[in-house]
């Protein structure tokens, strides 16, 4: 055992940047990197207080450090760290999950510990080999999973997919009654207490934050509360500002009351599916994005972490059933398949994807039992024969997709009506040029028409495009891939915004039959345009039901100096 160095707090500072070491329990010190200046955090989450990135590190028999900070406190950091502890005598490095903020220094720790067995969800442990393109020693664990330390400290494992990454746990230390949470009840907040003494000073922030991260999630916040009812917690140790201890039960049941409301109103979609055997956890979490563009909220269920119970009341709820078809041995999945079909109804959705473990239930035996029931299915089966590649996770984002879309048609119908008549003709007047964004990635190609298209700077050449949440191409719009922006001609557009406002099986060649070239990075450039521009995403802002991506200008060419572009003028401003 080695002796864990500390002082009851000790501080260092770099300009805005101060870092703190705190004994919080027994054994149990935190490293807290004070962001004092940081004023937003994603494009969209403007902060008023900063935040700080929290660290910890238990001293049993063994030796574990919980997350590790923000790369832009490497130096403070590591300083510190190796102040407080010896690297080489470091055994575990727990990753509650791989958000940069959390991770970002995995791949330093790793060059001064080698010899450390990293922690973490099945999706963490893939996430990070991505990240530091190293071999590293690990260990998978999932919910209920245990990994004694010595000296009392028995740390307990608490998957908490969603909240707010896929690959979330949480880790509880029974000795100090410590629940290490990452994001999940965190708030960014900036301030040398280490806890939440004052509640008036934190609490607009912490719900600031319940909005902006927790709330579209509310389902995976009921669930992951649920799971740690049975723990005695003395302090919630989060990832982001101060440490609840104080205040801990009132916060904690502020999360449930708001994700009760949440959930009251919203389309639920109940996911079945097994992280542990075959493909069935890469597929249902494509699937799963996939639904989520569209505003509808998903449950992802493990067969094998799940009680019937729990299965009849969530399938009651939903309006959607996704099936990853369990393997044929599997005794307590095939249990639960049997809830399913007896609480199943005629007036939901239902869709099936195999698992791609070799052993799967087959698919069209229970295609027929749901069909028998009167569901209506979403999408066609999935079928996996090997590894997914990136073609198959696109056919399972789309397919989501159209299933999200099929769920909420009537609120769309809706919200369409819903508008003052006077409001929609003038909004209508705004008129628009014709357009098809097209891109590629990893072989795959994708393309939608799009109208709202401004040039928005001149210095650099940029555009802005507005983008629908759900639309399938919007999954290959992110900062720093390409798209090809084609400009239609205006007696030359029919045929192919025909072509393109067609309605794709998910997988479907969007370009079947249409004359192309490729522009610099693959993607298609249709030879009918009247011009292309090629682009690059710089950034993107969240507007509601849409993203703002604004690009920057690479090259372009005009076929015809003597036409001009397409126009679309509509009849009403509320759906295209």
């Amino acid at each position: 055992m080695v002796a864990l160095t500390h002082t009851n707090q000790t501080t260092k500072s770099t300009g805005r940047l101060t870092l703190q070491s705190v004994e919080i329990a027994s054994e149990t010190t935190t490293i807290r990197c004070l962001d004092w200046d940081r004023d937003r955090f994603d494009i969209e989450f403007g902060l008023q207080n900063g935040t700080t990135y929290n660290s910890f590190i238990i001293q049993g028999e063994k030796l574990a450090l919980v997350d590790t900070s923000h790369a832009k406190f490497r130096q403070l950091y590591l300083e510190l760290l190796t102040g407080l502890i010896d690297p080489a005598q470091l055994d575990y490095l727990i990753i509650s999950h791989t958000e940069p903020d959390h991770s970002g220094l995995v791949k330093d720790i790793l060059a001064l510990a080698p010899q450390v067995t990293v922690v973490g969800a099945k999706v963490a442990i893939k996430f990070l080999e991505s990240m530091v393109h190293q071999p590293f020693e690990h260990l998978i664990v999932k919910n209920g999973d245990r990994l004694d330390l010595g000296n009392g400290h028995q740390l307990e494992f608490v998957a908490a997919p969603n909240l707010h990454w896929p690959d979330t746990i949480f880790t509880y230390d029974y000795k100090t009654q410590i629940l290490y949470t990452c994001d999940a009840f965190g708030m960014h907040y900036c301030d040398e207490p280490t806890f939440d003494e004052n509640l008036e000073l934190i609490e607009a922030d912490f719900e600031y934050y319940y909005d902006c991260l927790m709330k579209p999630n509310a389902r995976s916040v009921l669930a992951a509360i649920k799971r740690i009812g049975k723990l005695e917690l003395g302090t919630i140790a989060t990832g982001h500002g101060p440490l609840l201890k104080y205040h801990r039960a009132e916060l904690v049941n502020r999360y449930q009351q708001w994700s009760q409301a949440q959930t009251k109103t919203e389309t639920l979609v109940a996911l079945f599916y097994s992280e542990d055997y075959g493909y069935s956890d890469e597929l249902a979490r494509a699937i799963a994005g996939g639904i989520t563009k569209t505003g509808v909220a998903v449950e992802l269920v493990d067969w094998n972490y799940t009680e019937p119970q729990e299965v009849r009341e969530l399938v009651a709820q939903a309006a959607g059933l996704v099936i990853g078809m369990p393997p044929q041995s599997d005794r307590e999945a095939h249990a639960i398949l049997s809830t399913i079909l007896a609480a199943a109804h005629r007036k939901q959705a239902v869709a099936l994807f195999e698992a791609g473990g070799r052993e799967d239930e087959p698919v069209y035996p229970l295609r027929n039992k749901f069909q028998e029931i009167g569901l209506t299915e979403a999408f066609a089966p999935i079928l996996v024969k090997q590894a997914p590649d990136r073609a198959i996770k696109q056919i399972c984002d789309e397919a989501g997709t159209d299933l999200g879309q099929w769920l909420t048609r009537d609120r769309t119908v809706k919200q369409m009506k819903a508008i003052d008549n006077s409001l929609q003709k003038a909004l209508g007047r705004i008129s628009n040029g014709l357009y098809i964004i097209t891109a590629t990635k990893e072989k795959i190609s994708s393309a939608m028409v799009a109208s709202w298209v401004i040039q928005a700077s001149l210095t650099p050449l940029g555009i802005a495009i507005a983008v629908a949440k759900d639309r399938a191409i919007e999954s290959f719009l992110q900062i720093g891939e390409r798209f090809v922006l084609n400009a239609l001609e205006e007696d030359n557009y029919q045929s192919l915004i025909k072509h393109f406002l067609k309605r794709f099986p998910p997988g479907a060649d969007r370009f079947e039959g249409i004359k192309t070239v490729p522009a610099s990075d693959g993607s298609p450039i249709i030879a009918e345009s009247l011009a292309y521009i090629e682009c690059e995403v710089t950034s993107r802002l969240e507007c509601s039901d849409h993203w703002i991506v604004y690009s920057t200008v690479q090259t372009g060419r005009v076929a015809k100096l003597d036409s001009l572009t397409a126009v679309h003028h509509r009849q009403v401003g509320n759906h295209y």
